[in-house]
């Protein structure tokens, strides 16, 4: 039996599962007490092509049950313009930029690094505590290090966006670099755009 339809106030925010842990976190410092947050799987990051649909499905629900007001947490995260064209009919907002990456450096900071990083593994806090999970054993890197030439050699240098100043989660990000075989640059961004995006959707809802 369904429960009773959400109170009009509220936004629903449907984020990729990389950013939760941020959402919740700024939702409680801004105090931004109408956002709800839907996750969607953190692994359709490897899988841009899914992403649009994902998204478009997670909206129909949300309006069926009963939601006026939706936001995405996504940023274009390599859907080339798909995930745009659900939005433009759905009617509803994202967040600007590229990819997650870009949102927490901040749109101009990114733009002046953007030639630069061409060649950049991006590590953020999420993916230092995944990173065994979502690179190590599904690549046999723990078995097989020598592997890491093939995967990464297009790459010179391991980037940390650093959300939160965090020894342990700097530590692997270090470590990741080492077995990777590139060097290293840590960049303390902090939350970037997200914040300013999801107040702008708590205060002024896309219809």
């Amino acid at each position: 039996m369904a429960g009773p339809p959400p109170a009009p106030d509220k936004v629903l925010v449907i984020a990729c599962g990389m950013l939760a842990r941020e959402i919740m976190a700024i939702r409680e410092r801004l105090a931004l007490t109408h956002l709800v947050l839907k996750c969607l799987p953190a692994e359709l990051h490897f899988h841009p092509r899914r992403i649009a649909a994902a998204v478009d499905a997670a909206i129909e629900q949300a309006r069926a049950d009963g939601y006026r007001h939706i936001f995405v947490g996504y940023a274009d995260c390599g859907t080339g313009g798909m995930l745009d064209k659900v939005l433009d009919r759905q009617g509803v907002g994202r967040l600007e930029g590229p990819h997650c990456f870009a949102v927490y450096q901040g749109a101009a900071a990114f733009a002046a690094v953007a030639e630069a990083d061409v060649t950049a593994f991006y590590m953020t806090d999420f993916l230092c505590r995944q990173f065994d999970a979502f690179f190590v054993r599904p690549l046999g890197l723990d078995r097989y290090p020598e592997l890491a030439q093939d995967f990464f050699g297009n790459y010179k240098k391991v980037v940390y966006l650093a959300q939160t100043e965090d020894a342990g989660l700097e530590q692997v990000a270090r470590n990741a670099a080492a077995l990777l075989g590139l060097a290293y640059e840590r960049r303390l961004t902090r939350y970037g755009d997200l914040g300013p995006a999801l107040a702008r959707a708590h205060a002024g809802p896309e219809t």
